[in-house]
């Protein structure tokens, strides 16, 4: 039985709720959709005005101490973890929490609770998944009786073209339930390219009807927030329509949205008020309440049929700057909508603001009375939520993934890449408007400058017996958009990869990007060949042949050693460095072209030297994973620049174990796929062994150790260059200075 004795600060968080009183508003004519220019209304404006001028207020504030202190104030702040304790609940976080309140608010399953049922769902930009671990929760724990089929969308965090910073790290679910996640043709999992929602259509084709949508995207406005609704916005237009091209008649929807002062979110809030019997604007309690977020709850759909001519023409501008023009003219909106619609923003303002005058209050006078009265209201929270939302106990053989197997997220080193933001909004502008070259002169890659690259580094990183028999019959060729960058990558740390990338393009910029291949330190202890020798030799064996792959200088030591030995020619390296790294389908295609030329000359038991540019893809980790189940064990020797012109590591593999035949044949015909899209598509082979194997923990480990290397030997290089050009500059500059003076 549900008590309402707790206090009114308590019960007021968990009932920030609007609902829209429908009049007869209808669609205006189809012809006159995204027809017009933007205009907006400005009592509507004078809102957003009113409230960035007191989010302007925390512009001084240093982020870490202010999400410390909103993170104290925040009354539902103990909800999460107690969630957690009390009813065993995977994936358990905010979101989780968020959704769990708003299913036990709105009806948004179909009520047949009286018998079995099919229950469909779909679930956009989902990562990591916390709404559907809610939602099987609920099912679970509530006695829904269905057969419960789902799919989710996000941005692929495994695609390597997507950016490391708009995605979420945390891929427990993803990488243990990747078939049921939907990214595109192109593979990148955005919903906003054109030809996402005819690939997710036929995706879920054999689905008998689509019962609930939910849409959770957002972007990281941190550098902009006063202009969030704006930057947000053709996220929302992609989310709505492809709701309402897939949902059934009667179904609903539920769509994470910001502030709604703008025409274009206005115009989004009534076409859902003209498509759904009902519309609720909810704030969870467990949301923070400083914030913008809300969420639309719809419910009762009319179904595509009856707005088919509105929902082809909208569908038609997916993929297009939909900004360009508005959804519905103003003479389109109702004077009764409007002013409801006011009604509504002008209740979560109040709200909001109300929130973040009293934070800075207590930012500045925090007594210890406010101490014990917060922390009183934030157990009483912790009482309401777990009483009110009937938050029941699940066994783990109840969760989605009972045994977890992969997961970037297991890997300890990926935890906590991302940093936190410490510095205040002022500061990030300040830093924006910095160049790279004076981010350099200002200390900001020092610790690469100063930390020398080892002779030995990769020594004691090796993979050992792993070879076993691969299940080849699970695996396929996996196309993609062409990549044009690589900005993440599931094999190293992104942070890394993000000041690599800098790097390159800062050079660029300056006109050096085709010198960098041949800069070296002096103070940095390169491993020459005699050493590499020594280290294969010594995993090895001295009895056993060696194929060696273009580094001539290791082959004539061999030959010197009157050692059996072999020669591969290695294709001429790239002229310069890339953004693509290795992602470019040329360098894949000799890659690939390499390793069957090695594999009909190798025997059992022989050591093979491969040289390297990184393997941040894919694809090249699909080669190692290859190499590390046909050779005992795999070490690298980095850095390499004096013995392969062009690369940045050798693989010393050793052992040599022949692979199946169909595995083998498998590769063959990758390379025919390889050699047909590298010359004459806007498509390459992404992916070719499944993520899955791709994301075991050993092989994890060795490809972050080696793109670790050579990312950080090559910003040490290419830093220190360019820190000994910017101190030349400027002596240049006040020599010029002292003889004008003189």
């Amino acid at each position: 039985m549900f008590s309402c004795d707790f206090p009114p600060e308590i019960q007021n968080l968990f009932t920030k709720c609007f609902t829209y009183k429908k009049e007869d508003w209808h669609l205006p004519a189809a012809s006159e959709i995204l027809s017009s220019d933007h205009k907006e209304f400005s009592h509507f404006l004078s809102l957003k005005e009113s409230l960035n001028k007191v989010k302007n207020l925390l512009s001084d504030k240093k982020l870490d101490d202010w999400h410390r202190h909103t993170s104290f104030t925040n009354k539902a702040g103990r909800i999460v973890p107690e969630v957690r304790r009390r009813a065993n609940a995977e994936l358990c976080t905010q979101a989780w929490c968020k959704f769990h309140e708003i299913l036990c608010t709105y009806p948004l399953l179909p009520n047949t609770a009286l018998w079995s049922y099919e229950l469909n769902t779909l679930h956009l930009c989902e990562a990591p998944g916390a709404f559907i671990s809610s939602l099987n929760h609920y099912i679970k724990t509530q006695n829904v009786r269905c057969d419960w089929n789902w799919v989710a969308n996000t941005l692929n965090p495994y695609h390597e073209a997507n950016d490391g910073l708009v995605m979420i790290a945390d891929d427990r679910l993803i990488a243990n339930t990747l078939p049921w996640w939907y990214f595109g043709p192109d593979n990148t999992g955005d919903i906003m390219s054109p030809k996402y929602l005819d690939g997710l259509q036929k995706f879920t084709s054999n689905m008998s009807s689509v019962h609930l949508v939910t849409a959770d995207g957002s972007f990281d406005c941190q550098g902009n927030p006063g202009e969030q609704e704006t930057l947000v916005y053709p996220l929302h237009y992609c989310e709505v329509i492809t709701c309402l091209a897939t949902l059934g008649h009667g179904g609903s929807f539920v769509l994470k949205m910001f502030t709604l002062f703008q025409h274009s979110s206005i115009n989004l809030m009534y076409l859902l008020n003209c498509c759904f019997q009902e519309i609720h604007m909810i704030k969870p309690g467990t949301s923070k309440a400083g914030n913008s977020e809300v969420y639309v709850v719809c419910l009762g759909y009319v179904g595509k049929e009856a707005i088919q001519e509105h929902l082809e023409k909208m569908i038609a501008h997916l993929g297009t700057d939909v900004s360009l023009k508005s959804l519905f003219s103003h003479r389109s909106l109702p004077a009764s909508f409007l002013q409801c619609h006011h009604n509504c923003c002008t209740y979560f303002y109040e709200h909001q603001t109300q929130t973040i005058l009293e934070n800075l209050n207590l930012f500045s006078h925090m007594s210890e009375e406010d101490r014990l009265h917060l922390n009183m209201l934030r157990e009483s929270a912790v009482s309401f939520y777990l009483q009110k939302f009937q938050v029941k106990h699940i066994p783990r053989k109840h969760w989605l993934v009972q045994k977890p197997r992969v997961g970037c997220s297991f890997n300890a080193r990926w935890v906590g890449t991302r940093n936190r933001r410490t510095d205040t909004y002022n500061e990030r502008k300040q830093l924006e408007a910095l160049t790279w070259s004076e981010k350099v002169s200002q200390g900001f890659f020092t610790s690469f400058l100063e930390e020398h690259v080892a002779s030995d580094l990769g020594r004691g990183c090796f993979l050992e017996d792993l070879n076993c028999e691969l299940k080849h019959e699970d695996w396929y060729f996996l196309q993609g958009q062409r990549l044009s960058r690589i900005q993440s990558s599931s094999f190293c740390d992104c942070e890394l990869l993000n000041k690599y990338n800098e790097t390159i393009e800062g050079c660029s910029k300056g006109g050096c990007i085709s010198t960098m291949l041949t800069l070296s330190c002096s103070s940095c202890s390169l491993q020459p060949a005699e050493e590499v020798v020594s280290t294969l030799l010594e995993l090895a064996g001295y009895e056993h042949h060696v194929l060696v792959c273009g580094a001539d200088s290791v082959f004539q030591i061999l030959q010197q050693r009157q050692l059996s030995s072999g020669f591969l020619e290695c294709p001429p390296p790239q002229q310069s460095i890339s953004l693509l790294h290795d992602g470019d389908p040329a360098y894949q295609q000799q890659l690939i072209s390499l390793i069957l030329q090695a594999f009909q000359q190798l025997q059992m038991g022989d050591s093979f030297l491969l040289p390297i540019l990184s393997s941040l893809t894919r694809f090249t980790s699909g080669i190692v994973y290859i190499l590390c189940h046909c050779f005992q064990i795999i070490s690298f020797s980095c850095p390499t620049s004096n013995l392969t012109y062009g690369t940045n590591a050798v693989l010393l593999c050793c052992g040599y174990q022949p692979l199946s035949s169909p595995v083998l044949q498998y590769l063959h015909e990758l390379k025919q796929h390889v050699d047909q899209l590298v010359s004459s598509s806007s498509q390459q082979i992404v992916e070719f062994i499944p993520m899955e194997e791709l994301l075991n923990g050993y092989l994890l480990e060795f490809l972050w150790d080696l793109n670790s290397a050579i990312i950080r030997r090559r910003l040490h290089v290419i830093g220190l260059h360019e820190h000994e050009k910017t101190l030349s500059n400027l002596g240049l500059v006040q020599a010029s200075v002292q003889g004008d003076l003189k």
